[in-house]
């Protein structure tokens, strides 16, 4: 009678929620008492349930009629879930919202996951993409706008941003994160965090973030998704971890981890990586959601034989919420009253849970994410344009020969050619969440709408890229043999004062479970290309793509190249806005592009072998068939200016560990037009107690100059941007010399050198 008192006392303090302000969240002063007055009045069937996730796999508004969903409704009643991902609508979360309140015994509210990649309904660039722009505001502006518009539709939890550090083309979701280096992925991941989550989540428009994978996703064998992972603890430390410890430092809601095993131990059942590491040595006091069924996974994975064995691996390691597994909901209970879990460690477990739930203001208003008004609110004309502004920004200008970009007015005549150049589904991208299919404007249209009415645009298809229907499931069938449209394309082209030519990969072929061994333009698109450039060689050849491509034929060939990705929404008319001259281009890439598939993994931060590449010795660390650096590196980006580098100079030769130097450097617009410049700044440690990168991105910054203006751009460097993982198995500096490395990519650098002084 005494708990049953009780629980009634705190569920009064916790549900009388004043009328006129039912949107304040709770304070975090009070977070944890709140926490731990709600755990001491839940049985273990309740604590179990908080650390269930179903999908919302029927018509929360209708009957469960199936009997699966029949027995996922009466569990949502018994207060044995904690979490639903893919209800979608404020009507269909408010049903199941009120299945649990006005049902369960402690009324526990529930959270609401779901995909919110590259936006809601407005979708910007895929992250890839938008990572090239090396906007941290535009970033976080557009994690708000997500935020926004996921609000509006229910969901109060997403499962973004992926930060894992990925090198290797071949793997289809590299689309998803933020490209090879760790430095750049560390910023994007806080610009995303606070884009999502506003400050610790007290306005009620933020969303939860979730940084996945929980590691080493993207180091997948081969490329291949869900594919083992081989690194030493030296990799893991210092390229793979710095991005999540970012984002725990950042106060990321919920971390997510990873399909693969690492070093023989899945992801999902790694103790040192999920309780050593990111609760113990990080002090995060988030909670670790699985991916989608990856805790029962670990019986494919041949380290549990059934789930009973997989929900004990994973609780134990410190896996907190099931994500459609099955797994905790049948075996946890058991496996506390058989000893072979802690109780200590459920507890944990739903305290991580509950934290969050107080923190988003459910335990205030379990309704506060189902307010219809909301979405009455947004202005998606608004955030319309600030797609277009980031995709523009996103753009990398490759190669720009024969003056043929901007497009002059000389050309009078323009074909539009390419299976992607009336596309307006490709630019939207894979994980596009409530994004509309065919709802983006296409290049074609872009040009349609920014350019001279006196200017005749032709078009002509030339081929299909692949036949037949595609989805998420269902990658597109590639076309290989049909080439019907060819003539209509060359004829369309001799006639032409510029061609610009659309090719790249489907919205498809990158993605989750998309990997593919061949990186080129898929299907009969370079043999078009070619038969294109037999009759006009003034192209501009715009790419389309999600990942990096090996494009060396026309690197060596075709005159002007505009890496355009998949931008989103806003897609066409960001490309115009750049091939007019509208917009100045101004990415850079975040990832390598290689010569050949065969260079993969490419990243610039190497290290070097004891026999570094030499042309007069084949048996040096090379290639006997091809260069060994990329074709486009790292931090590489063109302008319609010119932009010269000179006069490096350190404030000093040497720095103490309580210290600093300033780097300096010139930077002068040499060109006629106005022009942006990323600024970079990379670091080498040249003797150090383990081998180290040949340099390290350590900064960054963007520059507007006029023509004629100049500027000098200087970088502070400290202790801290020395350390790295050593020998001793800490992050520490070391004593000795130093590089510093300044320019506008990862390969032509101005360089000097300094000690630090211990």
């Amino acid at each position: 009678m005494k708990k049953l008192n009780l629980l009634g006392f705190f569920l009064l303090g916790c549900f009388m929620v004043n009328a006129q302000d039912s949107t304040i969240k709770s304070s975090v002063r009070n977070v944890e008492t709140k926490v731990d007055s709600v755990l001491a009045l839940m049985t273990l069937e309740e604590k179990v349930g908080q650390l269930v996730q179903y999908n919302g796999s029927w018509d929360l508004t209708g009957p469960a009629s199936e009997m699966n969903n029949k027995q996922k409704e009466d569990n949502l009643k018994a207060g044995k879930v904690g979490a639903m991902l893919n209800v979608l609508s404020v009507e269909a979360t408010r049903e199941a919202q009120k299945l649990v309140m006005e049902n369960s015994r402690l009324k526990i509210p529930l959270m609401f996951g779901y995909d919110v990649i590259h936006g809601y309904t407005t979708i910007f660039p895929v992250p890839l993409a938008e990572t090239a722009s090396w906007d941290l505001e535009a970033m976080e502006k557009t994690a708000q706008i997500a935020a926004l518009e996921s609000a509006a539709n229910g969901v109060n939890w997403t499962f973004s941003p992926m930060i894992d550090v990925s090198r290797d083309a071949r793997w289809g979701r590299i689309m998803e994160g933020s490209g090879e280096d760790p430095y750049l992925t560390s910023k994007v991941a806080v610009a995303k965090v606070k884009g999502y989550q506003s400050d610790d989540l007290s306005n009620p428009k933020s969303i939860a973030a979730s940084a996945k994978h929980f590691a080493g996703y993207g180091f997948g064998e081969a490329g291949r998704d869900y594919n083992t992972v081989h690194i030493g603890e030296n990799e893991l430390h210092n390229t793979i971890l710095p991005p999540f410890e970012a984002a725990a430092e950042a106060g990321v809601a919920t971390f997510m981890n990873a399909f693969n095993d690492l070093d023989g131990i899945p992801a999902t059942g790694h103790k040192t990586l999920q309780r050593d590491i990111l609760k113990r040595d990080w002090d995060w006091n988030g909670f670790v959601v699985s991916d989608w069924g990856s805790i029962p996974e670990m019986i494919a994975h041949g380290v549990a034989k059934d789930k009973k064995e997989a929900a004990k691996i994973a609780l134990n390691a410190g896996s907190d919420m099931d994500m459609e597994g099955g797994a905790y909901e049948s075996s946890l209970v058991g496996l506390v009253k058989e000893g072979e879990v802690s109780e200590d460690y459920i507890n944990d477990a739903v305290k991580r849970v509950l934290r969050v739930k107080f923190k988003l203001g459910l335990f205030d208003d379990p309704y506060l994410y189902s307010n219809a008004e909301l979405l009455e609110e947004i202005s998606f004309e608004e955030h319309k344009n600030v797609a277009r502004d980031v995709a523009k920004k996103s753009i990398v200008l490759l190669k720009n020969e024969k003056d043929l970009l901007p497009i002059k007015e000389s050309a009078q005549k323009i074909a539009v050619i390419g299976p992607l150049a009336d596309d307006k589904d490709t630019p939207i991208g894979n994980w596009r969440a409530q994004g509309e299919a065919n709802s983006a404007v296409s290049l074609l249209e872009g040009l349609q709408n920014n350019i001279s009415e006196n200017v005749e645009i032709s078009y002509a298809k030339g081929a299909d890229l692949g036949v037949g229907e595609r989805s998420f499931l269902m990658p597109l069938e590639i076309n290989e043999t049909d080439k019907s449209g060819f003539e209509e394309a060359i004829n369309t082209a001799s006639e032409a004062d510029l061609v610009i030519m659309a090719l790249g990969e489907d919205a498809f072929q990158t993605g989750e479970g998309r990997s593919q061994v061949n990186i080129g333009l898929a299907g009969v698109q370079q043999e078009l290309l070619e038969e294109i450039y037999k009759v006009n060689q003034n192209i501009v050849l715009v790419l389309i793509n999600g990942r990096p491509l090996e494009i060396t034929w026309a690197s060596e060939n075709i005159p002007a190249i505009v890496e355009a990705w998949q931008l989103g929404s806003e897609s066409g008319n960001a490309i115009a806005d750049v091939l007019v001259g509208d917009y100045n281009p101004s990415g850079k890439l975040p990832v390598s592009f290689p010569r050949a598939v065969g260079q993969e993994p490419l990243y610039y931060n190497q290290k070097s072998t004891g026999r570094p590449s030499n042309p007069i010795h084949v048996t040096y660390s090379g290639y006997t068939d091809e260069k060994k650096d990329a074709l486009y590196p790292f931090g590489f980006g063109l302008s319609y200016t010119d932009f010269e580098y000179e006069g490096l100079q350190l404030s000093s030769e040497e720095m103490d560990t309580d210290g600093s130097i300033q780097a300096s450097i010139t930077l002068k617009n040499t060109g006629d037009v106005e022009g942006k410049e990323i600024v970079q700044l990379y670091l080498r440690d040249l003797v150090a107690s383990t081998t180290r990168a040949v340099k390290e991105l350590k900064g960054f910054e963007t520059v507007s100059l006029a023509p004629g203006e100049s500027k000098t751009v200087t970088f502070e460097i400290d202790e801290k941007m020395l350390q790295f993982y050593s020998a001793n198995r800490k992050w520490e500096s070391e004593e000795g010399e130093f590089e510093v490395l300044i320019g506008g990519n990862s390969r032509d650098l101005q360089k000097a050198t300094f000690s630090l002084k211990k």
